[in-house]
C-alpha cells in the first residue's frame, strides 16, 4: 500500500466519522492558529508508519482535527522541508493523504522575506503564483495515476476565486492584504543579497523555503490551493542592520500570529 495511504487510514480513524473538506498547513511561528480549534483530535506525525518527522523549531508535528469557523478542518501544526533531507515525493505525503480522505480546499502559510519595501516586515501576502527554480519538484518519479495526471497545468495554481474571496474577507475586517509572487528557495541557509536581487529581476515579491511543492502536490492531487506569507523581514541585503536568523522569524511571526489566526478563521468560516 502507498505511503500516503497507509498515512490516510489513520487520519480516518482519527477523524472517527467527521469528513472536513479544508487542510490546512501551518508555517513557522503560525502554529497558535491550531490552538484555536474546538473540539481537537490530535494526531502526532510519530504514531504514523512511515510518516517523516519535523524537526525544525516552532513546527510541533502532529494533524489537529476539529472545528475552526464552524467549519471541520485538518490542520498541520508543523510541515516538512526539503532542507530536512526527505525525498522531494515526501513533501507530498501529507498533501495526499488529506486528498485521500476527502479534503478538497488546501490553505497554505508561510513565514517569508519581503523583496519589496512596499510590503514591510509584519505585513500579510496572499500569494498569486510562485517561482520554483530549485530544480526539484514532489512530481518526479513515476506517476500514480489514482493520484493525478503525469503532467498538471499550473496556470491557477493559486485559485483565483478563493484568492478573491480572501482579499473580501480581509477587507470587511480591515486588515491590509498584499498580494505577490513567492520564490522558493531550499535553504537551509537564508539568501545571499546578490541572489535577492537575481529573484527580484524574476518578478518575486517574496521568499521563503517552503509552501511551492505542498502546493504543487495539492494541485495534482485535485485540490483548490489558498497561500499566505506572514513577511518577517525585509530579503537579504534591504536591510543591512538586520541579521536574518530562525529566532529573528520566529519572534516576528509571532506578532502577525493574531491578525494572520482571524483571517483565517474568518475565511474557513466563509466557506460554510
Amino acid at each position: 500500500m502507498s505511503k500516503h495511504l497507509i498515512a490516510a487510514d489513520h487520519l480516518k480513524r482519527a477523524l472517527d466519522g467527521r469528513q472536513p473538506k479544508i487542510g490546512i498547513i501551518l508555517g513557522s511561528g503560525l502554529g497558535d492558529l491550531a490552538d484555536q480549534i474546538e473540539d481537537p483530535v490530535y494526531l502526532p506525525y510519530d504514531q504514523i508508519e512511515n510518516f517523516p518527522m519535523s524537526t525544525v523549531a516552532g513546527h510541533s508535528g502532529r494533524f489537529v482535527i476539529g472545528s475552526l469557523g464552524g467549519q471541520q478542518v485538518i490542520c498541520m501544526q508543523g510541515r516538512l522541508h526539503s532542507y530536512e533531507g526527505f525525498d522531494y515525493s515526501d513533501l507530498a505525503l501529507p498533501i495526499r493523504a488529506m486528498r485521500a480522505v476527502g479534503v478538497e480546499m488546501l490553505f497554505i502559510s508561510n513565514a517569508a522575506g519581503s523583496m519589496t519595501t512596499e510590503m514591510p516586515q509584519g505585513s500579510l501576502m496572499v500569494i498569486s503564483d510562485h517561482v520554483n527554480w530549485s530544480g526539484f519538484n514532489p512530481l518526479i518519479g513515476a506517476n500514480d495515476d489514482n493520484v493525478g495526471p503525469r503532467f498538471v497545468d499550473m496556470g491557477n495554481a493559486y485559485d483565483r476565486d478563493l484568492r478573491a474571496q480572501l482579499h473580501e474577507v480581509a477587507g470587511g475586517m480591515g486588515v491590509v492584504l498584499h498580494e505577490g509572487v513567492y520564490f522558493w528557495y531550499t535553504g537551509p541557509n537564508f539568501e545571499t543579497p546578490a541572489e535577492i536581487r537575481a529573484f527580484r529581476m524574476l518578478g518575486a515579491d517574496a521568499v521563503g523555503m517552503s509552501t511551492v511543492p505542498e502546493c504543487i502536490a495539492a494541485v495534482h492531487c485535485g485540490m483548490k490551493v489558498v497561500a499566505v506569507s506572514a513577511i518577517t523581514n525585509l530579503a537579504a541585503g534591504m536591510d543591512v542592520t538586520q541579521t536574518l536568523s530562525h529566532e529573528h522569524t520566529l519572534a516576528q511571526s509571532a506578532t502577525i500570529s493574531d491578525r494572520f489566526c482571524r483571517l483565517v478563521t474568518a475565511f474557513v468560516a466563509a466557506q460554510g
